[in-house]
């Protein structure tokens, strides 16, 4: 069925000339044009004549977009570009889960900042589309009413003193720097890449754990429930991180349940245990622009699936404790995935 305004759009994974592995879901919080080529010559070249015409218009910031190529020749010549992206589709695999009853696409789509379906044109509709673009609000106003991203801010999670033990547990060894999760066939893998630079310490011993755990379940678990209707059972990795400015601290745009070894996951939590640092902020684009900072001792609560990011430190370190939550339904999910993986491997 065609995509009607205000549904979501179809998350896809897919290759561009710059990046093999993209994943739709993280360009949220701008708007979005998808142009999806047509396999024919001559109305191929209005389109793209018109791309390179209005190009300024791409700037990343409002607007993206993404030119969806059919056809050997054009990916032939694609590059990327800021603002301007092309999504290899010779397979047709991306093209046909936009496409209606003809099994064609729109030409074209434009996307809100949460990836929802603002207003679809066709190829004798470019002048209008682009008036369109140039008419909309910034993308925080898209709504026509400020945007609040739904998280819970928690104070009075961890005393000051707690806090402290931590920095000098993470200061004793000065962590290791850790990757993120891709899956790869049907597996999730940690990657190094330049989507965050952050050292982590895992807390190792039981009796600090089980201090942890107390003040989660006494003080932050009941709020969770109030804000979301949720409890936890769970909670996988008792983990200090530090963003070091001169590490380039920074964990860009992410979600943390989109791989088939993190899909269990349900809310994150990021406790900061210092205040002497610049940057560092959580942002939720999806939601505006507006920046999140607990205090010292608090709690940043929020739904995994949300996109997120860490901005980059501009000064000092910033220290945090980072755990994700989850309960019984999550910890079997968690289980057939590890059985999955299990009865896969060579040695099964």
């Amino acid at each position: 069925m065609p995509l009607k305004p205000g549904e979501p759009a179809p998350w896809f994974r897919g290759s561009t000339p710059s990046y093999p592995q993209f994943t739709f879901d993280s360009v949220a919080g701008r708007y979005i044009l998808l142009a999806f080529l047509p396999r024919d010559d001559a109305p191929r070249l209005v389109v793209l004549k018109a791309l390179a015409e209005h190009r300024p218009m791409f700037d990343d910031a409002r607007l993206s977009c993404f030119a969806v190529v059919r056809d050997p020749q054009t990916a032939a010549g694609a590059q990327d570009m800021t603002g301007l992206r092309w999504v290899l589709d010779l397979d047709g695999a991306v093209s046909v889960q936009f496409a209606d009853q003809s099994c064609e696409p729109p030409a074209f789509m434009v996307l809100d900042p949460t990836l929802r379906l603002l207003r679809s044109f066709e190829l004798d509709e470019i002048a209008a589309l682009f008036g369109y673009l140039a008419a909309l609000p910034p993308p925080a106003e898209h709504g026509g009413a400020p945007g609040r991203a739904p998280v819970l801010i928690a104070p009075r999670i961890f005393e000051p003193e707690l806090c402290e033990r931590l920095i000098a547990l993470h200061a004793e060894t000065a962590g290791q720097f850790t990757g993120v999760m891709r899956d790869r066939g049907e597996r999730t893998h940690y990657v190094m890449d330049e989507l965050k630079s952050r050292r982590d310490v895992l807390v190792a011993d039981p009796a600090l754990q089980a201090e942890i755990r107390e003040r989660l379940e006494g003080r932050l678990f009941p709020l969770m429930e109030r804000a979301f209707c949720f409890r936890p059972t769970r909670i996988e990795r008792y983990l200090v991180s530090c963003y070091d400015v001169a590490d380039g601290g920074v964990f860009h745009a992410h979600r943390d349940n989109t791989t088939f070894g993190t899909a269990h996951r349900k809310f994150a939590g990021s406790i900061n245990l210092n205040a002497d640092f610049a940057g560092g902020d959580l942002r939720f684009a999806e939601f505006g622009r507006d920046l999140h900072r607990p205090p010292v001792g608090g709690a940043c609560v929020f739904a995994c699936g949300l996109l997120h990011e860490a901005t980059k430190v501009t000064a000092g370190r910033r220290y945090a404790f980072l755990p994700f939550f989850y309960d019984e339904a999550g910890a079997a999910a968690l289980a057939a995935y590890q059985a999955r993986v299990a009865a896969s491997s060579p040695d099964a």
